[in-house]
């Protein structure tokens, strides 16, 4: 589970510091900054995804959940001169323990989270780590460039307690780190105590791995899909592969808690129930055309009277809320979950319910839901929830919710904590959060007042 991140340089973004919770939310104006959080947080993934592992950063393309064009397009004010850096920090699913194999008597350390530090730059269109370190138990153990000559050497952030110590022969230089976030195999090679290193390394991939992206633009419903019987890692960036993965949970036979300490439902039964809860339709089946056809229609129901029908000639509201509701039931126990405005195309009540629909799967299926919207609507329910605090889908307080309001001033992006007590108030309200409504309302009454005037002169 994602626990920080301090980035600097980065887009609009001179500086950023956010703590994440099991829900994490941004809200603000377009071009605020919020998307380019969750680009970063892709751009980490792409680039451990990578099959080059000689770029340092993969900045993606066409068929890459983002694409950031180059280093120039990403450094903040398109200073090439400047240095991206950020810190990431995650809790570890179990207890990771390393020691110093030459200590005598050796101490085990015992780490239950791990940060990552690094600092990269450019010259020309070449990306460069600056230095790379991972700290865990209080020990940081860094690999970075030498500023006397080339090379990169390895760095313990407290001799007195662990020192790396060279094997015996002539001292080569380190090459840069693979793919910004490994110690090149050389650290092992050239030392005699370096084997931990590697369980930084298959940490920081675990977590990464974890993360899972739906886009803001989702597909379009179609009258029938094709599934060859492959299980999909997830439900696609437009939501495409949300059929797929349906069709793989119920040939798993999976089942699911649709509330905190429910009975389980089959995964379309589930599926069913959330869209029935949240008021667009009673039935939701998948039917596949001819036997072993491969060709599957997508049947619903609006009211428990209506007659049956595709999917297609129903309100497009469905079709954009189905990838939202498959991706937080379909991805791993575990997972960090990255939703950009889930809320498009939605009804202000189904944007309410999307609140109870994150709060219940965060807690029965532990995920962390990382979002990104424009609904003061889902924002109102959640804050709601906080207030009632054991509610029929999980217990929620202020520590479950990390809310952030962005805004973008003197070219550059700035991020605020929302500070939510108690009783689901926001106790630090930003100026024109959601637009200034007294302001609308004020002045609409003063043009009726003129306009009735007007018609008695």
């Amino acid at each position: 589970m994602l626990k920080q991140l301090a980035l600097e340089n980065f887009k609009s973004w001179e500086s950023l510091d956010i703590d994440f919770g099991s829900i994490t939310a941004f809200f603000g104006a377009n071009s605020s900054g919020k998307s380019s959080i969750i680009q970063f947080l892709l751009m980490l993934k792409q680039t451990k995804d990578s099959s080059n592992t000689q770029a340092t950063i993969d900045f993606g393309d066409q068929n890459t959940p983002v694409e950031l064009g180059s280093f120039k397009d990403i450094v903040y004010q398109h200073d090439i001169n400047k240095h991206i850096s950020w810190r990431l920090e995650w809790l570890l699913d179990r207890q990771l323990t390393f020691s110093d194999v030459l200590q005598r008597p050796r101490k085990q350390h015992i780490v239950e989270e791990l940060a990552v530090e690094l600092d990269i730059s450019a010259k020309g269109r070449q990306v460069a780590v600056q230095s790379l370190s991972y700290e865990a138990d209080r020990l940081k153990f860094a690999i970075a460039k030498r500023e006397d000559k080339p090379g990169y050497q390895l760095i313990s952030s407290n001799d007195d307690e662990f020192r790396f110590v060279r094997n015996t022969g002539r001292p080569w230089d380190l090459p840069e780190p693979t793919k910004c976030y490994s110690f090149p195999d050389q650290a092992q090679a050239f030392y005699q105590n370096t084997q931990f290193l590697g369980l930084f390394e298959n940490a920081y991939v675990g977590q990464i791995d974890k993360i899972l992206h739906l886009g803001p633009l989702r597909d379009d419903p179609k009258r029938q899909y094709t599934w060859s019987g492959n299980a999909p890692g997830d439900v696609g960036r437009r939501g495409e592969r949300t059929i797929e993965a349906i069709l793989a949970a119920r040939d798993s036979e999976e089942r699911r808690n649709v509330k905190y300490k429910s009975p389980t439902k089959s995964f379309e039964e589930m599926i069913a129930w959330w869209l029935k809860e949240l008021g667009l339709i009673t039935d939701f089946r998948v039917e596949e055309v001819g036997k072993e056809s491969g060709l599957f229609r997508v049947w619903v129901r609006r009211t428990e009277k209506s007659v049956e029908t595709l999917i297609t000639d129903v309100g497009f509201g469905v079709s954009q809320i189905l990838p939202v509701i498959t991706l937080l039931y379909y991805a791993p126990k575990g997972s960090t979950i990255l939703i950009e405005q889930p809320e498009i195309h939605l009804h202000p009540r189904v944007q309410a319910g999307l609140a109870d629909l994150f709060i219940s799967a965060s807690k029965t299926r532990s995920l962390q839901i990382v979002v990104e919207s424009h609904s003061e609507h889902f924002l109102n329910r959640l804050m709601r929830r906080v207030a009632e605090e054991d509610t029929n889908f999980g217990k929620v307080s202020p520590h479950d919710v990390a809310l952030y309001f962005c805004e973008y001033e003197n070219e550059s992006s700035r991020i605020s904590p929302l500070e939510v007590n108690l009783f689901g108030g926001i106790t630090n309200w930003p100026k024109d959060f959601f637009g200034d409504q007294m302001g609308e309302i004020l002045a609409r009454e003063k043009a009726a007042a003129e306009k009735r005037a007007a018609m008695r002169g």
